[in-house]
């Protein structure tokens, strides 16, 4: 039987164990062009303080998801994009899953009409995800960025809600 998936909001405490399931995610090549864990001062200025969650299985923690602004002109103001990592090892649990339903949840809850993502195209697990919660594809960014002198391609998402903003 699987462990139950607990969600809980985020704290600056959390940072040391955040930045280390961080660190999984950069070094599978598949999460992020991130190359290096910034400061607890970066990340936070630059993710939203309303929608930042973590996820514990039996009291440790196993995933963490956050939202950060797309622009800081104002027309976007409810518009978020989304960030879930989840520990390699507890993969496979629906950790992304709860985190990402929560964080919806929790967008709506702060006045956001609108979630989006980037996916890497290789990042399948991810892509499904997206898909099973209501985000649909809007468009596709090819060779967008290097990683380790390796073009990436991305997958654009997006979520708009059916409680705020206009339907």
């Amino acid at each position: 039987m699987k462990s139950k998936v607990e969600i809980r909001k985020m704290l600056p405490g959390h940072w040391q164990e955040v930045s280390e399931i961080y660190k999984e995610g950069i070094e599978t090549g598949m999460a992020t062009f991130e190359k290096e864990i910034p400061t607890w001062e970066t990340w936070d200025l630059n993710h939203l303080k309303k929608c930042r969650l973590i996820a514990l299985m039996n009291h440790k923690m196993v995933g963490w998801a956050a939202l950060s602004l797309v622009s800081s002109r104002c027309v976007y103001g409810g518009v978020g994009e989304v960030s879930v990592y989840v520990a390699h090892k507890f993969k496979g649990n629906n950790v992304a899953k709860e985190l990402l339903e929560k964080l919806i949840q929790e967008s709506e809850k702060n006045g956001l009409w609108t979630v989006q993502s980037g996916v890497f195209t290789e990042n399948i697990a991810s892509i499904k995800l997206h898909a099973k919660l209501g985000f649909r594809k809007i468009g596709y960014r090819e060779k967008i960025g290097k990683l380790d002198g390796v073009w990436k391609d991305n997958v654009l998402f997006e979520r708009r809600s059916k409680l705020i903003g206009i339907n």
